[in-house]
């Protein structure tokens, strides 16, 4: 697979095309080839994001298992949340200056996004629907 054109299988057992992402970007660093269990929905959304765009999105963080979820939030001594990342519908996009992060912000709202989290190094994404507040950006 490439990143101009993937097609990736994922949980939902269809084959999708990926115009700007490879499947592997989404695998938690805990279990290899687990970007397979991103929504495909969600991927898409991202991947007519990134077209928005018009700049490369690097993923920091897509699918997790629950034990490195866990980790992470044990690493900040905070108490894990219940992420979408465990459900393969969200990421966390690499992002470290204030022009990509406005083209990156407008590019995610521009294809629907209405979960949206903002750190100093990454912009997080989400299409989580349950329990979950919606059209919301928040800060950590």
């Amino acid at each position: 697979m490439t990143a101009k054109a993937a097609s990736a299988v994922v949980k939902t057992n269809a084959t999708m095309n990926l115009k700007y992402f490879n499947i592997e970007e989404f695998s938690c660093p805990t279990l290899p080839n687990s970007g397979v269990n991103m929504d495909s929905d969600f991927l898409q959304k991202l991947d007519n994001a990134r077209h928005i765009a018009g700049i490369a999105f690097k993923i920091n963080s897509g699918y997790r298992t629950k034990e490195h979820h866990e980790a992470i939030y044990n690493r900040l001594g905070k108490e894990p949340t219940k992420s979408a990342h465990l459900i393969g519908k969200a990421a966390d996009i690499h992002c470290t200056d204030s022009k990509s992060r406005f083209i990156i912000l407008s590019a995610l709202l521009d294809a629907g996004f209405t979960r949206i989290g903002i750190s100093s190094t990454f912009i997080h994404c989400d299409t989580a629907e349950k329990g979950k507040s919606q059209q919301v950006i928040w800060t950590y």
